[in-house]
């Protein structure tokens, strides 16, 4: 299935149900307290922040630690990006995503037209958040399947994030800094990339990449098969 970028988003493979099947005496927890301790994971890594320090000139300095579990976050790559990327090719948009997460700049002043008097920033930091919700993830993971998230098979996985997305809503995805979890986010990142709008066509396109006056009248390549 391909994806689009700006366009409806739909899983890996199929669409997650929900939770079926948290009553089976296998997964070692009721559905009632199931729900409990996935809203409770999620409800935390919402107000989740980097510990911060204050030097002797009065200024705050982070203490928390910088990038993300790429273990897990590889793992929930292969749960929300799609399947016809191959595992280099949602290995390398994981990569992309870290790159730009852990080099943001947080509050920063945006790119403003001529005429405008306007001076807009851009948001706070997501990513402590983030970070925190893919802790949670694995947490929830262990509570309820007695496994690390990584190490589930993609149907428990996708039932886990069905239940922590389930208050997610609207028919298009957010740009990246706008998303409320870590999924949709990673998610989000790659729509909007160059990988994403050659994957809609099915060709090598390059947005944004100036060709040569040699080979302006080629046609795109096609892009080569993905290492599954």
């Amino acid at each position: 299935m391909t994806r689009t970028p700006n366009s409806k988003m739909s899983s890996r493979k199929s669409k997650p149900t929900g939770p079926t099947t948290m009553n089976s005496p296998n997964n070692g927890t009721s559905r009632r307290s199931f729900l409990l301790t996935a809203g409770t994971l999620a409800a935390g890594s919402l107000a989740a922040c980097e510990a911060k320090s204050v030097d002797s000139t009065g200024t705050a300095q982070s203490t928390g630690t910088t990038g993300f579990d790429r273990v897990g976050l590889d793992a929930l790559s292969d749960c929300v990006l799609p399947e016809e990327l191959g595992i280099e090719g949602r290995r390398a948009a994981t990569a992309a995503f870290v790159a730009w997460a852990d080099g943001y700049d947080p509050v920063a002043e945006e790119m403003h037209g001529y005429g405008y008097a306007e001076i807009r920033y851009l948001p706070p930091d997501p990513a402590p958040a983030w970070r925190a919700q893919l802790a949670g993830l694995d947490i929830l993971a262990r509570r309820s399947r007695k496994k690390p998230f990584a190490e589930l098979d993609a149907a428990a996985q996708r039932e886990l994030l069905s239940v922590v997305l389930r208050r997610e809503r609207g028919d298009r995805l957010p740009a990246p800094l706008a998303a409320s979890h870590i999924a949709v986010a990673l998610l989000s990142h790659w729509a909007s990339s160059a990988a994403a709008q050659d994957l809609a066509m099915g060709r090598a396109i390059m947005p944004l990449t100036c060709r040569t006056l040699s080979n302006m009248k080629a046609e795109p390549s096609s892009l080569p098969a993905p290492r599954t």
